[in-house]
Order: C-alpha cells, then structure tokens, then sequence
C-alpha cells in the first residue's frame, strides 16, 4: 500500500525501465539469453546490466557478453564491476578495456565474496578496499556513468539504516549518478527508504529494483542471502501453486509483478530495473501492463519467448 504523499499521474511517456542480465555459462544458456535480450531490446530500455559473479568469477564472460551488445544492439550495456580478488591493476585494465569498447555505463559494487553471501568480506590487499575508491577509480579513467546499489532493508554487513544511507552519500560524493536497489516486495519499505535518502540530501535517481516471482521458492533464497524480507500474504499467494501449470503460475506472477509496480506509479514512480534472472515472458508482460510496447511488429515476434 502506497501512502499517497507522492501521487500523482504518469502519462505513458513517463515510465522508463531497465534490464539485468547474467552472462552464461554454456552454450544452451547463452541461446536463452539472447532470447531474452532480443525479446526485450524493443521495450527500449534506458539500460541493459550485466551482472559480475562473486570473486569476479565471470570476468571474461560478463565482458565478452557486454561487448556482444554493443557489437549486436541498439542497447547501452552497464557492466558491472566489484573489487573483489583483483588488484587495481587487474581492475584498471578491465575498466580501460570496457573504455575502449564504448561502454558508457559502469555498476560500481563492493562485490560478494568468493567464498558466497555471507562469508566474511576480505578485500584484497592490493585491491581496492571498497566500492568508494572503485567509483573514484572509474572515474580517474573515464567519464562513465557509475550506478551503484541501495537498500532500502538496509546492506546485511550495515549496522544501522542511518549509516546505509551515509555510506550511500559518500559513494554519490565520490562520483555515483545513479542507484538501483536491491529487489523489495513491501512498496512502503521503498518509498519511507526514498524519504529517508533525500532528506539526507541524496539527489540522484533510486531505481526501484524488482524481481517477477517466476519460481517462489528461488527468489525466497535470494531473499534469505540478500537481507530481503519476504511478507506473509506474499508467500501465502504462492503457497501450493507449484503443483499447478505454467500458465497458471505465470498468471498468478505476472498479477503480482504488474500490481507491485502499478501501486509505484501510483505513488509517482517513473523508473523500474528489472531482475530478469534471463527470463523475458515475465518482465515483458509486466511491462506491456505498465503501458510499455514493443516496437516491433507482431508478426516479427511470432514463436519468440524465453
């Protein structure tokens, strides 16, 4: 339930929405991803991103990925890069190669640990030693765009709400334009957490970040790793529907996604970043619900999903 202090009414030119991609790691996944990425390149969305696994495990595939982009799209690719397991060199390098490609848009993070979420964070010691002096370098480098998280449940590593949201403006100090949080399913929880950011004196962009519930169970994993919570009535609307069909399920998710980001228009919402997990059917219904269309034609898209 949204409290209303925001509302007011979007037209149809108004939304704008992003996508998040993984690199795959074989062959039949690269295939879904292209399903998924050319399925929805015609939604014309302000930004694709392509995530970078814990350690910086899929360096060269998140790389060749971002670069196939370029190469293959219209879209503008925002590589994500961690400090984790890499010294600056290695960092640098990699920044510079994404320079020399055209990327103009980086997501600067700390990054997970090697060992998984929830492992004791270590940065390397010839590293750099946090998200903000990643910003800084990226910028020394290059004139990017650095996106950045936000939490609006607040880091799982922060003591406290109020220093999340100070380390928040330090990274906005150090040269971050945009943020994008992490995935919620309480609206209220995002909107007290973008009162509490701007009247901190944060003034850029907080992108909602939202994950369609294709698989219950799945996502509720991610939420335990993440810090995520999870409501009640959200877990009783899945409950007992994996004995159900597809197309059900689907339903029952793309009702839930379009009522999470239609309550967010409503409360005067413009911007959404999309958790595809790879996954376009989802994503793209939700889309068409919150007045997006596609700009290809339907005989075009015929026999494509993913």
């Amino acid at each position: 339930m949204t409290t209303g202090r925001r509302s007011r009414q979007l037209a149809k030119g108004d939304i704008r929405v992003s996508f998040e991609f993984f690199p795959p790691k074989s062959a039949k996944m690269e295939e879904r991803l292209w399903k998924a990425i050319n399925r929805l390149a015609p939604l014309r969305p302000q930004f694709v991103s392509v995530t970078y696994g814990a350690g910086g495990s899929t360096r060269e595939r998140t790389h060749g990925t971002v670069a196939r982009i370029l190469q293959e799209t219209d879209l503008q690719p925002a590589a994500h890069l961690t400090c984790v397991g890499a010294t600056r060199q290695q960092v640098n390098e990699v920044i510079h190669d994404y320079k020399k490609v055209g990327v103009k848009h980086i997501v600067a993070l700390r990054g997970d640990p090697a060992e998984g979420v929830g492992e004791r964070y270590q940065p390397h010691p010839e590293g750099y030693q946090s998200s903000i002096e990643l910003i800084e370098g990226i910028k020394r480098i290059g004139d990017f765009e650095v996106i950045v998280s936000a939490y609006p449940e607040k880091h799982p590593e922060s003591p406290s709400r109020a220093a999340d949201i100070d380390w928040l403006k330090r990274k906005v100090d150090a040269g971050a334009t945009r943020a994008i949080t992490q995935f919620f399913f309480d609206n209220e929880l995002y909107l007290r957490y973008l009162d509490e950011v701007r009247a901190a004196g944060i003034d850029i962009p907080i992108t909602p970040g939202i994950i369609p519930i294709a698989n219950f169970q799945q996502v509720k994993k991610f939420a335990d790793m993440t810090g995520a919570s999870v409501p009640d009535w959200l877990a009783q609307r899945f409950e007992g529907l994996e004995h159900e069909d597809v197309a059900t399920r689907q339903m029952v998710a793309a009702a839930t996604g379009a009522e999470q980001v239609m309550d967010l228009v409503d409360a005067g919402i413009g911007e959404f970043h999309f958790y595809t997990l790879n996954k376009a059917r989802l994503v793209y219904a939700i889309c068409l619900l919150l007045g997006l269309r596609s700009t290809i034609g339907a005989e075009q898209k015929e026999g494509v999903g993913a």
